[in-house]
């Protein structure tokens, strides 16, 4: 039997949104021989202590499938890191759930908490996943804008967008692609909002060790009232140098874990187990260490503006993660898209168009994001390629 094309068709959920351009611009990147700074992967080494506990796990053959939400010695590190650092008590069995990334972390969050009809509140420019999530979990996405150079909103705009159909509200602090730091006041007026409209707060602290120039990292979690009604994800990745792992998690409500490990569980039913393993030594690692990756961060972060400002671009200074976004509305291309196509293969540097960032990309400002997680070698070549850029 035929079936008729018309029933040969994609969903129509995944209609709504567009393809990854991270990946894209990777393949560019590749193709046209270019600087990637473009996905947000380090292009150097993991911490040898952690890399040699996979190996050992590996070995030890600890090569099969882990339990679906997390080794005990995982699920207690993450407890007892988050709680050291913010002052909450976190139970590992009943609140700790390790995913395949902090990015399944969310999905599961967002289907297990969020019903077809409900809205979701998204501040924009966003990680990309966000707004896709809330779609696939048959919600409505409605985004508040942060605004430049600081990326501010205005609390008034955000009042607006609660109503009683407002299930959740993503926060990402550190932001991607900003580099934003939410203050404690700003997360105030959040969470002040939550406890009004009984809304639930995903909060993504996937880059919480990578905060610059003396800033506190503060989870909305840890503010009054918001214990009970907060999700964090979070993960190795980014602090590690280990993205190719896809070690995440969540840490959530109790009235919220059975859902959330139940979504988990059906999409990928566990994460890598030596992995797991190595996760532990990861987060036992001293708190100095944590302090020199911020400084060297913050180090390659001056170096990235520095390069930006020589260049002719105009980049808002990020607070934290390891992204800068720079307005190139002054070298006269039609679209940041434009901009970004000539970059990689004229110039041999590839970013991000800072439009992907936003619902709707014809609104949102030309801007383009660079990935500064980079060998110093590998910005100075970047430094070199960017004097082909005509101005």
């Amino acid at each position: 039997m035929i079936l008729p094309m018309s029933r040969v068709r994609s969903a129509k959920r995944v209609t709504s949104f567009a393809d990854s351009v991270f990946g894209e611009m990777t393949r560019l990147a590749r193709l046209h021989n270019a600087v990637n700074l473009s996905q947000g992967f380090p292009d150097f080494d993991a911490p040898a202590a952690v890399k040699d506990a996979a190996c050992a796990a590996i070995r030890d053959e600890h090569n099969q499938y882990a339990p679906p939400y997390g080794t005990k010695a995982l699920r207690e590190a993450i407890a007892g890191d988050f709680a050291a650092r913010h002052g909450m008590a976190i139970d590992a069995d009943e609140q700790v759930t390790v995913c395949c990334g902090s990015t399944e972390a969310m999905m599961a969050v967002m289907m297990s908490s969020i019903d077809p009809g409900d809205e979701v509140i998204v501040f924009e420019p966003f990680y990309e996943n966000y707004g896709p999530d809330a779609v696939m979990a048959g919600a409505e996405p409605k985004f508040v804008r942060l605004r430049a150079p600081d990326w501010t909103f205005d609390p008034d705009e955000l009042k607006r967008a609660f109503s009683n159909r407002t299930r959740a509200i993503v926060i990402n602090s550190p932001n991607n692609p900003t580099g934003k730091v939410f203050t404690r006041a700003e997360l105030e007026v959040i969470a002040s909002l939550c406890l009004q409209w009984d809304v639930l707060a995903i909060s993504d602290e996937i880059y919480d060790r990578i905060v610059f120039d003396g800033r506190p990292h503060v989870s909305i979690a840890s503010l009054p009232g918001m214990a009970e009604r907060t999700v964090i994800t979070g993960g190795l990745s980014k602090t590690y140098s280990v993205t190719g792992w896809r070690i995440g998690w969540a840490i959530s409500p109790r009235a919220l874990t059975g859902g959330i490990r139940k979504i988990h569980d059906f999409m990928t039913v566990a994460a890598p187990t030596p992995f797991m393993d190595a996760g532990v030594v990861a987060l036992s690692m001293p708190p100095e260490s944590y302090t020199a990756l911020a400084a060297d961060y913050q180090a390659k972060r001056d170096l990235m503006l520095d390069i930006l400002d020589r260049h002719g671009f105009t980049a808002y200074r990020p607070g934290g993660a390891y992204y800068v976004i720079a307005d190139v509305e002054k070298f006269g291309f039609a679209t940041d898209t434009e901009f970004a196509q000539y970059l990689v293969k004229d110039v041999g540097v590839a970013t991000v168009p800072g439009s992907s960032f936003y619902f709707d990309p014809a609104s949102a400002p030309k801007t383009v994001r660079f990935c500064f997680s980079k060998r110093t070698e590998t910005l100075m070549e970047a430094d070199r390629r960017l004097e082909r850029l005509a101005t």
